[in-house]
């Protein structure tokens, strides 16, 4: 029986500033737009909290029923090291999702905007079907693109659609910037993972491309999030240079992927992109919002 200590291992908490940032970031547009509503922001939190948990969740049951997680290196595998029983895993996966599902069709109702309904069920079934199913997208090497749109783009643009009931090009813009880092994290992983996944025929971006090159798309997604901030001087003006005070966050993980940490070595790599992404998230932020 997993204790609670385990189960909040299990929903990774390392990974929840990519939730964290891309509200900060959204609700950052709508208070440049003078149209922050802090009740829609902390219903847009809790959605996608509640899908970051999902998803750390049905990746426990399906990656551990498929035998994937026997030998891994990283976080807590709640099915992988029999902490805990399979369906008890997918209950919480799905307890998750009815979370994210409830706060969303709030959102719905109090914004009148049918279409993001259909937002809302892509979201989660990019979740499930990440690991899960038959024929799971993440197995064969299209993780990286469904986390920039349903890590950066779409709770961006949410975000900032909620409370300002428009979809502009800037919202689209500062998406790119935390997607970028939100596939930071999960190159990360499937980078440290490469062993384990070739082995169990996990074909992962990082399998695909190699050790070698999953380092180098590293460095370019970091890069790209640094690029971002520059642009949006155009329709925010140039307070979104702020951003750049994130960059010392950098140094750490990006000397690391040079030096070729593996394994365990890369656990600090996962962390500290993490913290890097929330930083960016609130400096960023900060300099939309003026």
């Amino acid at each position: 029986m997993a204790t609670t200590r385990e189960w909040i291992q299990g929903a990774r908490p390392r990974t929840l500033p990519a939730a964290i940032a891309p509200v900060l970031v959204g609700t950052s547009i709508a208070q440049h737009l003078n149209s922050i509503n802090i009740g829609r922001a902390l219903l847009a939190l809790l959605v996608a909290l509640a899908l970051q948990a999902g998803v750390n969740y049905s990746n426990d049951y399906s990656d551990g029923i498929r035998g994937t997680d026997r030998v891994r290196v990283g976080p807590v595998r709640l099915v992988g090291q029999e902490l805990a029983k399979p369906h008890q895993v997918k209950f919480a996966a799905f307890l998750m999702f009815a979370i994210a599902s409830a706060s969303g069709l709030t959102l719905v109702f109090l914004t009148q905007t049918w279409w993001l309904l259909f937002v809302g069920a892509a979201s989660i079934a990019a979740a499930w079907f990440y690991t899960g199913g038959s024929r799971p997208y993440g197995y064969a090497g299209f993780g990286e693109f469904f986390v920039f749109i349903f890590f950066g783009v779409v709770p961006v643009m949410g975000t900032a659609y909620v409370q300002t009931l428009e979809l502009t090009t800037g919202a689209f813009i500062a998406s790119i910037g935390v997607g970028a880092l939100a596939c930071s994290i999960l190159i990360t992983n499937n980078l440290r993972d490469i062993p384990g996944d070739t082995e169990h025929g996990k074909r992962t971006l990082a399998v695909r491309l190699g050790d070698h090159r999953t380092r180098k798309l590293y460095i370019a997604s970091i890069t790209t999030a640094f690029v971002v901030p520059a642009v949006l001087v155009i329709p925010f003006g140039p307070w979104t240079l702020l951003a750049y005070a994130a960059i010392p966050w950098a140094f750490l993980p990006i000397k690391l992927i040079r030096r070729g940490a593996l394994g365990p070595a890369l656990i600090p790599v996962l962390k500290v992109t993490g913290n890097l992404l929330l930083i960016y998230g609130v400096v960023l932020g900060v300099g939309l919002s003026i």
